[in-house]
């Protein structure tokens, strides 16, 4: 298992470093710092332009190659550089990364238990009224947009937080600005603020998971290795969770690396609909304002994330299926 942690291991660096490179080279061709100085009123002169650009490694006229030597060197030391009006780059990012950690592990996790148990569990009913039902449920959510499902749980939010005249679901923000009333409250706070957003997440993970579940638990249902137990005197319960579960949970735990990436991506959008501070909305806005090595910086948080989500799930595998292992 050592081995196999360190050939998994190795590669996720490799593949980080390799995404990293490229995010920063197509950022620093891309992107025009240059153009937030050139807007000012009074026109700072060019020479005191070009000093600022060359000291933040922002110059557009110096070699691709040499900007990409200083910024490498700079974050082995754990500098992703400075933006361009000066500030440290990872200043903020680690406020913002934590705000979406927290957002898009609590998806993953909701979205892919729930939607494993009721694909497996559609899977066992097939064409009775839960499958029926899950079906359709999950087509209509994958049919809607995010953006849309984000305003639709808002608006629904606010009409039962009127219903019952009481704040159950709070709909902007990460917290109540000012909340001081101890350690319990403001916890209630956060996770009143915390649920809709997790909703909007997890929603279309579980309808993704639940059709990808319910295909491969219809193709080992009816498998030899199934039947075999249940002749074995395994009860068929028993013998679904322990059997035909765990080996169709093997192409789950494979997608569960991609399906972390369309989620980072997906909270852009929920962070910008619920007012949540995050990577998202620092990533639009650094784009915006030619912010190559923040660009650069949440590029490489992204790598990282996709990376550790792949290598979980080879972990994963592995427990599943120890046969990869020595593979």
């Amino acid at each position: 298992m050592a081995g196999f942690l360190l050939r998994r291991t190795a590669n996720c660096i490799l593949l980080i470093t390799v995404a990293t490179s490229l995010a920063y080279l197509l950022a620093a061709t891309a992107l025009d710092p240059r153009s937030n100085y050139e807007g000012r009123n009074p026109r700072p002169p060019a020479a005191v332009v070009e000093a600022q650009l060359s000291r933040l490694n922002l110059n557009d006229r110096a070699p691709l190659s040499e900007r990409y030597l200083t910024w490498a060197g700079g974050v082995l030391r754990g500098d992703f550089g400075r933006t361009w009006n000066g500030d440290r780059v990872g200043a903020d990012l680690a406020r913002r990364a934590g705000v979406t950690l927290r957002l898009v592990l609590l998806g993953v996790v909701l979205g892919s238990v729930a939607g494993v148990l009721a694909g497996a569990a559609a899977a066992v009913g097939q064409y009775g009224w839960f499958d029926r039902l899950s079906t359709a449920c999950a087509f209509l959510v994958l049919a809607i947009p995010t953006v849309v499902l984000a305003h639709m749980l808002v608006i629904g939010a606010v009409w039962l937080n009127d219903l019952l005249g009481v704040q159950v679901f709070l709909v902007s923000g990460e917290a109540t600005p000012g909340l001081a009333d101890g350690v319990g409250a403001g916890l209630l706070d956060r996770a009143k603020h915390l649920v809709l957003p997790t909703i909007s997440l997890a929603l279309g993970q579980i309808a993704v998971y639940s059709r990808y579940q319910r295909n491969m638990m219809l193709d080992v249902l009816d498998a030899d290795f199934v039947r075999t137990a249940m002749a074995k005197g395994l009860r068929r319960r028993t013998a679904l969770v322990r059997h035909a579960l765990r080996t169709s949970l093997i192409p789950a735990v494979t997608y569960f690396a991609f399906t972390f990436g369309s989620l980072l991506v997906g909270a852009t959008i929920t962070e910008s609909v619920f007012g949540w501070h995050g990577m998202g909305e620092k990533l639009i806005a650094s784009i915006r304002s030619n912010d190559v090595n923040t660009v650069a910086a949440i590029s490489c948080f992204a790598a990282l994330a996709v990376m550790l989500a792949s290598l979980a799930s080879d972990v994963l595998h592995a427990v599943l299926d120890p046969r990869v292992r020595v593979g």
